[in-house]
């Protein structure tokens, strides 16, 4: 059974990253306001990125890491623009902080 981690665009212009096992019924679920918390206070929302991954833990794994992602990258991996992330993800110090494709589980969803 495959998994999903995405990321919604919220009508009030922030993003939500989550995980789940049926992406069609979670949109709606974040749409209808069935699920409390913060989407439902920022409907309509809106999918913007999605990945398949083979078992739970690395969707789990992939939603833990966006959640932690600056604006800037978020809207980078919603462009599938990988250089501008890597980019992104280089500190002060010119060391990657993990943030680029290197460090996404490998998966079949290409």
């Amino acid at each position: 059974m495959p998994f999903y981690a995405y990321m919604l665009r919220c009508n009030d212009g922030s993003y939500y990253v989550g995980h789940t096992e049926d992406l069609e019924l979670r949109i709606l679920q974040h749409n209808d306001g069935s699920l409390d918390g913060y989407t439902a206070r920022r409907r309509p929302v809106t999918l913007v990125w999605s990945d398949m991954f083979m078992a739970r833990d690395d969707a789990f794994w992939i939603e833990r890491k966006l959640k932690g992602w600056s604006r800037a990258k978020k809207e980078a991996l919603i462009a599938g623009d990988w250089e501008l992330i890597s980019k992104l993800a280089k500190g002060r110090t010119g060391r990657r902080d993990g943030g680029a494709g290197s460090a996404w589980p490998s998966t079949s969803s290409g």
